[in-house]
Formats: C-alpha cells, sequence, structure tokens
C-alpha cells in the first residue's frame, strides 16, 4: 500500500499545496510586486478554484476512458506549467491566467488517486489509503513555508522551484502508478445525472459548505496576520508552516470516522473548523497560532471525510462520488475567495473572519445521509 500512498502524498503536496493553496502564502509579496488590490487578488483565487472544479467536472470522463494514471500524470504537468507562469506573471492578468493553468491539476488527482486505490488497494486499506494520501497537502505546505523562509522575498524563484519539484515527482509517480483502466459501465448500472445528484445531495451540500467558509483562511489569513495583527512576514511564514504541520493529523480521518460515524466526525470536524476561524481574530499569539492548529487538523481532515463520504455514496466508481464532493467543495471555494475579498474591501479581515465562522454554524445542522439508488 505504502509503495503508491508515498508517491500519491508527494503529487498532493505539489497540486495542492504548491500549485494552488502556496498563493496565499505568498499573497503580500506578489500584491506589492504586481499592484494587486484585495479584490484583484480574490479573482486570482477564484481562478485556481474555478479551474479546479472545471477539473473536477472532466475527471470521471477522464479516467474512464483513458485512465487513472494518465489523470495523475496530466495533474503534474499542468501544475509544472502554471506554477513556471506564475513565476513569470507580469500582471494581473497573467498571473490569473497561470492561476487557473495551477489550479486544474488539482482537480483531477484526488478523483484519480481514489480510483487508483481502489484498484489497488484491499477494501480495509482504501479509507485509510485515501485519507493518508490526502494529507500531501500537509507536507506541502511544511514545504512551502521553508522554501518562503529560504527566500523571505523571492517569490518568482519560490516558483521555479515548486516547477522543478513538479517534475521530479511527475517521473516518480510515472515510474510506480499502474496502467489500469476503469471497466467500462454496464447499462443496467448507468443512473441519469439528476438522480445522481440527488442521491448525493446531502454530500454536495455539505462540500460546498465547508469550502465556501475554508476560502477566506485559504486566501486571505497571511495577510490578515500581517495587516491587522502586525506579524512580520517572517513570524506569518511560521504560523503557515505550523499551520500545514497540524493538517498532518488529519490523516486519521479514516480510523475516526470508523471509530465514531461519518455523523459524528462530520459534526466535530465542522466545529472545529469553524472555531479555528473566529480564533484567528482575537488579537493574541495563543489564539492565532490555536487558529492556524485546529484549520490544519480539520481541513484536511474534512477533505479526507469527503473522499470517504464520496467513495461510500457510489462504490462501484468511487472517483465519481470524489469528483462531486470536491466539485461542490471547489464551487463554494471559488464563491468564498470573491465574497471574502468584498466583504475585506467593504468592511474589515475581521468582520470576514466573523461572518464566515457564523455561516460555519450552520453547517452543523447538515445530515450526513447516504442515499442508495433504488430500482
Amino acid at each position: 500500500m505504502w509503495k503508491i500512498v508515498f508517491p500519491g502524498i508527494a503529487m498532493i503536496g505539489i497540486t495542492y499545496a504548491f500549485a494552488r493553496y502556496s498563493f496565499g502564502l505568498f499573497l503580500p509579496e506578489i500584491s506589492k510586486t504586481l499592484q494587486l488590490t484585495e479584490s484583484q487578488a480574490g479573482y486570482v483565487g477564484f481562478a485556481a478554484y474555478a479551474a479546479y472544479t472545471l477539473a473536477l467536472l472532466s475527471s470521471p470522463l477522464l479516467i474512464k476512458h483513458f485512465s487513472a494514471r494518465k489523470a495523475v500524470l496530466l495533474s503534474g504537468l499542468t501544475a509544472m506549467a502554471g506554477m513556471l507562469g506564475m513565476a513569470g506573471a507580469q500582471g494581473f492578468i497573467t498571473l490569473f491566467i497561470s492561476a487557473f493553468v495551477a489550479g486544474t491539476g488539482s482537480g483531477w488527482i484526488s478523483p484519480a488517486f481514489s480510483q487508483v486505490a481502489a484498484a489497488s488497494f484491499s477494501r480495509q486499506q482504501q479509507e485509510k489509503g485515501n485519507t493518508w494520501i490526502n494529507t500531501g497537502t500537509s507536507f506541502g505546505l511544511v514545504f512551502t513555508g521553508v522554501v518562503a523562509v529560504i527566500f523571505p522575498e523571492h517569490w518568482r524563484w519560490s516558483y521555479v522551484m515548486f516547477a522543478v519539484l513538479a517534475f521530479l515527482v511527475y517521473q516518480w509517480n510515472a515510474a510506480i502508478v499502474e496502467e489500469k483502466r476503469v471497466p467500462a459501465v454496464k447499462k443496467t448500472q448507468r443512473v441519469p445525472l439528476r438522480k445522481l445528484l440527488l442521491q448525493a445531495r446531502w454530500m454536495i451540500s455539505a462540500s460546498a459548505g465547508i469550502g465556501f467558509i475554508s476560502a477566506v483562511y485559504w486566501t486571505f489569513s497571511r495577510s490578515y496576520l500581517t495587516i491587522v495583527h502586525g506579524m512580520s512576514s517572517h513570524e506569518s511564514i511560521m504560523f503557515w508552516m505550523v499551520m500545514g504541520s497540524a493538517g498532518i493529523i488529519g490523516g486519521i480521518a479514516g480510523g475516526v470516522i470508523r471509530f465514531l460515524g461519518l455523523h459524528r466526525s462530520y459534526q466535530w470536524g465542522t466545529l472545529t473548523l469553524t472555531i479555528s476561524l473566529i480564533a484567528l481574530t482575537v488579537p493574541s499569539f495563543p489564539s492565532i497560532y490555536i487558529s492556524g492548529i485546529l484549520f490544519g487538523i480539520s481541513f484536511i481532515f474534512m477533505t479526507g471525510l469527503f473522499i470517504v463520504w464520496g467513495t461510500r455514496q457510489f462504490p462501484s466508481f468511487p472517483s465519481l462520488g470524489v469528483s462531486i464532493s470536491f466539485f461542490s467543495l471547489g464551487m463554494g471555494q471559488a464563491a468564498g475567495s470573491l465574497a471574502a475579498g468584498r466583504l475585506i474591501e467593504s468592511f474589515s479581515y475581521p468582520a470576514a473572519f466573523i461572518l464566515f465562522s457564523i455561516a460555519g454554524c450552520f453547517l452543523l445542522l447538515m445530515k450526513t445521509t447516504i442515499l442508495q439508488n433504488r430500482r
């Protein structure tokens, strides 16, 4: 199992932490260099999220008609190309386009690896393998923080380095992940799209909601620390690394879900994520770092939970369930990134984070019922 899990962790780190979420880490320096407004920064964040959601829409077809292996490798290539574009961006438009390209791979990679896990692991290993592969984001966040410390204001060279690492991880996955096509879906197994969406309506709603409230943190948390709390660039990077390190703990999601059940695990994860948003608004270093730790753990935990939820919802084609769940998550993040930028411009950073945490409280009421097709 671990022969596939380790390169999977690395590829998730490349496509999520490097290609998508590192924008939030480097946002203060990027904004200063390219003279971006808060709204423009929100639009760049939106570009990555939009690419992510569009890629998720195509991922089941890509995996079915080609293979999960090809989807994995294509994810690495788009991440590498997008990061090279970001390294050379000369203004808002080129940064927007490059962020879009970089974000595409993150939409293909999770469904692809869920299908690789289904084909390569035993049923008992699948949830454990999937949730540990998902921790690649956290490992990647820690690494991006280290790079930012070594090259504090050289965000362009940082993206060049990330692109080089993306190429190496691409080669690793090419050597390990085997070519396995998805079996053809029988006509009797086909279900109208509307019926599929109705079956997964609770998963879709929960995923979109968590995506929405988490977007403000991913895009604007570091700017919040430097602008509102007066942290230095080095201190805010250390915060980012603490947050990423804590996320590794989220890899226990598979075991927690087996112990507590899906519903209780969802409620605890959502509550922890909501508390992390409000904790960032408290002007004290202990509260700020507690916020980062709680967010790191809860976000990776919740994305792992959605992978498990998706594979349970559609056990015969797990990548479809993960695609639907993560598509909803991405749509929520795209909307959340835009809304957060507007709220910060219109009101303030604290007001935006408080409003997003209030929204998180309503998500605690969500059901986690898995509805299966009835013939």
